[in-house]
C-alpha cells in the first residue's frame, strides 16, 4: 500500500501540484507584479515538501522490507531492494542537491539590488537546474512504478498453502 501511496503522490505533484504556482488563477491572485517571484517561492515549497513525502515513504518501504526480514524470515529481493535505495538515495539527493541551487538562484533572478547581467546568468543558471531536477523527478517516477509493480507481483511463490497438501 505505501508504495502506490508513493508512486500516486509523485504522479498526483508531478501532473497537478507541481504546475498550479504557474497557474493563471495562481497569476491573477498574485498580481503581475509579484506574480513572477512569488510564483516561483511557492513552488519551492511545494517541492521542499514532496521530497519530504518522498523520504517518509523511502523509510516506510525500507521498514517494511526490514520488518518482513524479521517477522517472515523472507530475505528481500536484490532488485527490490537495489531499486528501495536508490530510489532513496535519489531522493536525498534532490532534496540536498538541485534544490538549494534552485532556491539561490531564484532569489539572484528577482533581486533588485543585482545586475541585468547577474539576473541573466542566475536565469541560465536555473534553467539547467531546473532541467536536472525535472529528469530526476521523471527518473523517480519510473522507478517508482517499476517498485510498485514489482511489490504487487512478487515473483516468490505464495505462502499460503494448499489444502490438497494435508490430505492423506
Amino acid at each position: 500500500m505505501n508504495a502506490a501511496v508513493w508512486f500516486g503522490a509523485a504522479v498526483f505533484f508531478t501532473v497537478s501540484i507541481g504546475s498550479a504556482p504557474f497557474s493563471q488563477e495562481m497569476k491573477d491572485l498574485l498580481g503581475t507584479r509579484n506574480s513572477p517571484y512569488f510564483t516561483g517561492a511557492i513552488a519551492q515549497i511545494f517541492i521542499a515538501r514532496y521530497f519530504h513525502l518522498q523520504l517518509v515513504c523511502g523509510a516506510v518501504s525500507l521498514l517494511h522490507l526490514l520488518a518482513e526480514r524479521g517477522y517472515l524470515g523472507r530475505t528481500p529481493q536484490r532488485l527490490s531492494l537495489g531499486l528501495l535505495i536508490a530510489l532513496l538515495v535519489a531522493a536525498l539527493a534532490g532534496d540536498d542537491w538541485p534544490q538549494p541551487q534552485m532556491k539561490q538562484l531564484h532569489t539572484i533572478k528577482y533581486a533588485v539590488n543585482t545586475s541585468r547581467k547577474e539576473r541573466e546568468a542566475a536565469d541560465s543558471s536555473f534553467r539547467a537546474w531546473h532541467g536536472v531536477s525535472q529528469g530526476m523527478n521523471l527518473l523517480m517516477l519510473a522507478g517508482l512504478g517499476v517498485y510498485l509493480w514489482r511489490i504487487g507481483n512478487p515473483t516468490d511463490p505464495a505462502r499460503f498453502v494448499s489444502t490438497t497438501k494435508f490430505r492423506s
